[in-house]
């Protein structure tokens, strides 16, 4: 039985096209020509040789220059949310309906993560945030990240469903006996994703498929939140 729900950050809790991570792409890519001075083109080719690499930009850059971890992050988090983030009432409602703890488990900052959500105006529903530090900075998708997060958890895997906005996020997941949930992406083509959504708000949808007193990870003994 599903007992908690796992949202991915950026670009699954709010749409792709909003320009969040944009921002924060300019901003990784304006660290790596300060900080290693770099061409543009050549930050470009480094961050994404990292993220296919390691997962992340960050965790390259701790394997092979030692970088402070949270001089990173700041510097990739600063970022003006306002321009980009709008409360999201229906969003909130749908939140609301679903009877599952919510837990935000990301490879971003805790305190980005709590921005964010504020933004949202969804920060209510999360009872806790699972960052980039509490993995010990091994990031989505390297699996010691999700066996790491069950532990702290005190979950079995396939005790939880996951939602996020990367396949590759979700075959790790799924190896391990996690429920995933692609947003963003309804067409694909991958057996690592159960159930894909074109938007974030339609997870109560999938949540009322699993809800089928037939289904062998039904969620729903409970009750909404009030």
């Amino acid at each position: 039985m599903i007992r908690a729900i796992l949202f991915d950050l950026d670009e699954t809790l709010y749409p792709a096209q909003s320009g969040v991570m944009d921002h924060i792409r300019e901003l990784i890519l304006a660290y790596l020509r300060q900080r290693l001075n770099l061409s543009p083109e050549e930050s470009e080719s480094l961050r994404q040789h990292y993220i296919q690499t390691y997962g992340t930009t960050m965790r390259g850059l701790q394997a092979n220059y030692q970088i402070d971890p949270e001089e990173y992050l700041r510097f990739v988090h600063d970022i003006p949310l306002h321009r980009y983030l709008r409360p999201n009432a229906e969003l909130d409602a749908v939140l609301a309906s679903i009877p599952l703890p919510k837990i935000v488990f990301t490879n971003a900052s805790r305190e980005h993560a709590e921005r964010v959500l504020n933004h949202l105006g969804i920060r209510r529903h999360f009872s806790r945030i699972v960052d980039i530090r509490d993995m010990a900075y091994e990031s989505k998708p390297d699996p010691s990240a999700y066996e790491r997060l069950c532990r702290l958890l005190d979950m079995r895997p396939e005790e939880c469903l996951i939602v996020e906005d990367s396949v590759r996020n979700l075959v790790p997941a799924k190896k391990l006996g996690m429920v995933t949930v692609l947003v963003g992406q309804e067409n694909h083509q991958n057996q690592s994703v159960d159930f894909a959504i074109s938007r974030i708000e339609e997870i109560a949808q999938v949540i009322a498929q699993l809800c089928q007193p037939s289904h062998s990870a039904n969620p729903c003994p409970g009750r909404a939140e009030p």
